[in-house]
């Protein structure tokens, strides 16, 4: 059997039909690894997480790679299959995921690594592609709804009421999240929306209640 025709059954026939050799063990390898390299630079150029996690990046890689090693096998044999049923079932995955895009990015590998064993990879491409102007496009949205937390420390808590004017001057949302009121001021923290940081700040400095100001980068996202 010719490169070509490897090519044709692991893009678009599959292997149920045809027995399982070297050469098409090879393609369809090579076809997962460049389908799991690229969701490696897609998940590394979209996280959103504050520390991005290279060994999680990095197992996406491997698990496609061996899900489709573990497709291709169970084809060639309905003894192997049986007992790899009987492995798999065992297994206990541990690990908790936080992110549910790193949850997305997971079953993103293991499905493209079940249908290039399966025998066609032209299906995870076309699906690999549509996921990424998926992901970049929620993402992008994501980025834009990013949201901070306002910190403002003031001699009073009737002073209040003039902090929150000017932080709606310069935001188009705000939300008092917390206060803390002591006999040595008031401690207010306000999740807000802005495009002008550095002047929001500027401006609260310039009240004569404000002692401090500071910003912090929310995790959360508004709709």
């Amino acid at each position: 059997m010719g490169l070509i025709d490897l090519l044709k059954k692991a893009f678009m026939e599959g292997y149920a039909t045809s027995s399982i050799t070297l050469g098409t063990v090879l393609v369809c390898i090579g076809c997962t690894m460049a389908i799991a390299i690229y969701i490696y630079f897609i998940y590394k150029m979209v996280n959103r997480n504050a520390f991005y996690n290279k060994g999680f990046n990095i197992s996406l890689v491997i698990i496609a790679i061996i899900t489709s090693a573990i497709i291709l096998t169970i084809q060639s044999n309905i003894v192997v299959s049986l007992g790899m049923v009987g492995a798999l079932s065992i297994v206990r995955f541990r690990t908790a995921i936080k992110d549910p895009m790193d949850l997305a990015f997971l079953f993103w590998s293991i499905s493209a690594g079940i249908i290039c064993g399966a025998g066609f990879a032209g299906i995870a491409v076309v699906a690999s592609l549509f996921v990424t102007v998926l992901i970049i496009l929620f993402s992008a949205s994501f980025k834009a709804a990013s949201t901070l937390v306002l910190v403002v420390n003031a001699n009073s808590h009737s002073d209040e009421a003039e902090i929150i004017k000017a932080v709606k001057d310069f935001c188009k949302y705000s939300r008092v999240r917390a206060r803390n009121v002591s006999k040595s001021g008031l401690n207010i923290a306000i999740e807000v929306k802005t495009s002008k940081p550095s002047e929001l700040i500027d401006k609260l400095m310039k009240l004569e209640c404000v002692s401090d100001a500071s910003l912090v980068e929310n995790d959360s996202e508004i709709f």
